[in-house]
């Protein structure tokens, strides 16, 4: 099994510049799960958004193309891949030649999906976009919707994640709430970088402290995690303490090597959100 450790992460690294699948280093998504208590079907559904802003490859004349590429990877799948070496590979294409666009996204959508659910008893696919030049300046720039925890006057002293301060309202009549924080803030679980981020939580049930969420998002400061697993302990932590109807969360994490991860983990299956960037990815 691939782990946190043995990969690029913190390491230097001869960059490649011509096409090689094999520099993608997928993880198991297992370990986390297991601190967590997870263990068979999982409680939620939903998927880990990349974009990739640094995508470039030549045409079959030698001329230097460039996209951005959307990436959705299941949250089913038994595997995430190391982000170093996502941009290692996506830098392997800078002087390749390609036939085309599609050519360039279907590489990307196999070499992916091979990663992703390697070990998988069946194998799925990943989601992958490309968007070309000429369509740039459509790219959206929103933030997150619902009411700001942030606006909240509080003490915070607790920076590594403190469940016992989730608590809900029991026995009071249900709500149906969006909220929203700019304070998240984790580290790598290899390097100790930090990852600066932004997280929305959509929930039906008994009304949560809000003074307590925040301050519980608050206390992953010093926390080292992955974004994926930041996530999923985010969920299932509110999960089980606030015993709510219906939850989703969805963290915009700031980009690092021109990537960035955003989670989405929702108890109920709908429709994504839009993978829009806030202004600070």
């Amino acid at each position: 099994m691939n782990t946190p450790e043995n990969s690029g992460l913190g390491k230097s690294a001869a960059y490649t510049d011509h096409y090689d699948a094999s520099l993608l280093y997928p993880m198991s998504r297992l370990p986390k799960r297991e601190e967590l208590g997870l263990h068979g079907k999982l409680p939620f559904f939903g998927a880990d958004l990349w974009t990739a802003f640094e995508l470039s490859w030549l045409n079959r004349r030698g001329k230097p193309q460039v996209a951005i590429a959307h990436l959705t990877v299941p949250c089913e799948t038994p595997n995430i891949v190391e982000s170093k070496s996502m941009k290692l590979y996506l830098g392997s294409f800078t002087n390749t030649a390609f036939g085309s666009a599609e050519e360039v996204r279907e590489t990307i959508r196999r070499d992916v999906s091979d990663a992703v659910w390697r070990g998988a008893p069946v194998a799925g696919t990943v989601g992958v976009k490309l968007l070309l030049p000429d369509l740039f300046d459509r790219e959206p720039v929103e933030e997150l919707d619902g009411l700001s925890l942030d606006r909240l006057d509080i003490d915070c002293t607790q920076y590594t994640p403190q469940p016992d301060l989730l608590v809900a309202a029991a026995g009071e009549p249900p709500v149906t709430e969006t909220l929203v924080s700019n304070l998240l803030k984790s580290n790598c679980l290899v390097t100790g970088q930090p990852d600066w981020g932004s997280v929305q939580l959509r929930y039906s049930g008994a009304q949560i402290n809000q003074e307590g969420l925040l301050k519980y998002l608050v206390s992953f400061r010093n926390h080292n995690e992955f974004h994926e697993q930041c996530v999923e302990r985010i969920f299932m932590d509110v999960w089980q303490r606030c015993k709510p109807v219906k939850l989703a969360v969805y963290a915009r994490y700031t980009r690092r090597g021109g990537i960035d991860i955003n989670p989405y983990r929702t108890s109920h299956p709908g429709p994504m959100p839009g993978n829009a960037r806030t202004a600070r990815q």
